[in-house]
């Protein structure tokens, strides 16, 4: 069987070789292209033979898998899969598994770095720093004691409440249904409209859907504190970013850490989050640790072996 792995999977070619060993010992061949194309012709040419396709988050949309007549399946090396046509590839009967929980601590991890980013004005403190300045204008607030939101305690989300304990928070929850497990640790689950109402911290960790586009507009943000801060690791669809770059310039709101946008990197200057007030901004590098880019390697290995042997797991279609 033929298998592309259609753009880099960001670690070293020692660690590609060491991931794919299992299944280039059942005998596949594997293809690895070390880099990155969002050309259409470019993509076909690459996946037009290929039986299986490893992808990371580069598009795959249907003009490029109707091309790939003998595709069977996509592993895709990473959690969500809405820039894949999963759609097409259900119609098709190709089968989608993803790489559930390769980065939940790396994502949980840099919303903790936002946070502290903006609470105590980290960025500004090192620009200030070197340039012989002082603290001035600069004495940022403390995560302890404070009201730590979260909005969708799935794999991450439980991860994010259990830090944000750590740090002596009290942590307020919204999610489609309850965690019993998180709630036994002392984690409170309250409609969005009440943990928007009462946090101090906002971190975002749903997917990208039709129920979640925009989930943040106006309306939500007018529910928050003006001392409150938002972050959003999740999807920057999840956000409306005209709205919560105006409450930023209005002083509506205290802050945001963002790491994610409705584009992937690199981030026109002339996006709104860009030049908001009080915003530290980092390129979609949440799930981006060196360890869990090698374990989500292992997964997306893992899910092409599991499939052939007719126990398919991590399935999205």
């Amino acid at each position: 069987m033929k298998i592309v792995i259609i753009e880099p999977l960001g670690i070293t070619n020692d660690k590609v070789n060491e991931a794919i060993m299992p299944i280039k010992a059942e005998g596949h061949e594997v293809v690895y292209y070390e880099t990155r194309t969002e050309n259409v012709s470019e993509l076909i040419e690459r996946g037009t033979e290929a039986e299986i396709i490893i992808v990371a988050n580069l598009p795959l949309r249907k003009d490029v898998i109707e091309k790939c007549t003998k595709l069977k399946m996509i592993s895709v090396a990473f959690t969500g899969v809405d820039h894949i046509d999963t759609e097409f590839c259900k119609e098709k009967g190709i089968t989608v598994c993803n790489a559930a929980g390769y980065s939940t601590n790396a994502v949980a991890e840099l919303a903790f770095g936002l946070a502290l980013s903006v609470l105590r004005n980290i960025p500004k403190c090192d620009a200030a720093t070197r340039v012989e300045g002082t603290k001035a204008g600069l004495v940022g607030c403390e995560l302890f004691g404070k009201k730590f939101g979260v909005v969708g305690t799935g794999a991450i989300g439980a991860r994010v409440a259990e830090i944000a304990m750590a740090f002596g928070c009290e942590v307020l929850a919204y999610n489609r249904s309850v965690k019993p497990q998180l709630e036994a640790k002392g984690v409170k689950f309250v409609s969005l409209e009440e943990l928007l109402k009462q946090s101090d911290i906002v971190s975002l960790h749903v997917p990208f859907n039709g129920t979640t586009a925009k989930l943040i507009g106006a309306e939500e943000l007018g529910l928050m504190k003006e001392t409150a801060i938002l972050i959003n690791t999740a999807r920057g669809g999840v956000v409306d970013s005209e709205e919560l770059a105006r409450v930023l310039n209005e002083g509506k709101i205290a802050g945001a850490g963002i790491d994610v946008f409705e584009m992937e990197p690199p981030i026109p200057s002339s996006h709104p989050l860009i030049n908001s007030k009080n915003t530290v901004v980092t390129p979609h590098v949440a799930f981006a640790s060196q360890e869990a880019l090698y374990t989500r390697a292992g997964i997306v290995v893992n899910n092409i072996l599991r499939w052939e042997q007719g126990t398919p797991q991590n399935l999205i279609v």
